[in-house]
């Protein structure tokens, strides 16, 4: 899951990116309004992690101008702000959930991992597409009931491709989503992860179809 984090002081911001990493995340950073809207146009992101203190403006400009152009992603919110209005009218333009400052880092990924089970219809978290499951909480892999090790690379694609359930993903999606839109990663390293996939599940458990992507078989 790719997710954008805007929150202007460096330190907090190092600190959330690395524990959201460590929880299996790519993180994209911006520290201000006018970047965080330029990356939210440029990239579709699963979640958005947002201070409201930002030194070009306010927060919540970012979220109305998200809302307004139809993006519906979670949205947590971040700040210093503790009265009961403040948080009131964050909720009211669209956001998902409220941290005040100061907080645990590890509470962030906690509620970032509940937002977005929430966000797809997930009870529990754990996700079931056919033979496989995902533990997404301890990143764990079954395949018919059985463990399969897998690197968090290798995880961070079976999730993306799990998510679509049946439906395609294609080569471009896996790029952003798992290698974070790195230009120098290479368009045929997603080939070389389907391919160890494969080996540690199934030679037939995801299908390559040209123009459409891949996508796991039931």
């Amino acid at each position: 899951m790719r997710l954008l984090l805007v929150e202007d002081e460096p330190g907090v911001r190092s600190l959330l990116r690395e524990t959201l990493e460590e929880a299996g995340f790519a993180v994209d950073e911006a520290s201000g309004v006018e970047e965080a809207e330029g990356l939210l146009l440029a990239f579709p992101y699963d979640l958005l992690v947002l201070d409201l203190f930002l030194p070009d403006g306010d927060g919540l400009e970012v979220l109305r101008s998200a809302r307004e152009r139809g993006l519906n992603l979670p949205v947590l919110i971040l700040t210093a702000r503790d009265a009961l209005e403040a948080r009131l009218e964050g909720l009211a333009r669209g956001a998902d959930d409220y941290v005040i400052k100061p907080f645990y880092p590890e509470e962030i990924a906690a509620r970032v991992r509940a937002l977005l089970r929430r966000s797809r219809g997930l009870a529990e978290n754990r996700l079931r597409v056919g033979r496989l499951e995902l533990d997404l909480e301890g990143r764990l892999a079954f395949f018919r009931g059985q463990e399969v090790p897998l690197s968090a690379r290798e995880f961070a694609v079976l999730e993306a491709l799990a998510l679509k359930g049946e439906g395609f993903t294609t080569r471009e999606e896996l790029l952003e989503k798992v290698w974070n839109g790195e230009e120098s990663v290479d368009p045929r390293t997603v080939d070389t992860y389907i391919k160890y996939l494969r080996r540690k599940l199934d030679p037939e458990a995801i299908e390559t179809v040209r123009g459409l992507g891949y996508r796991l078989r039931g």
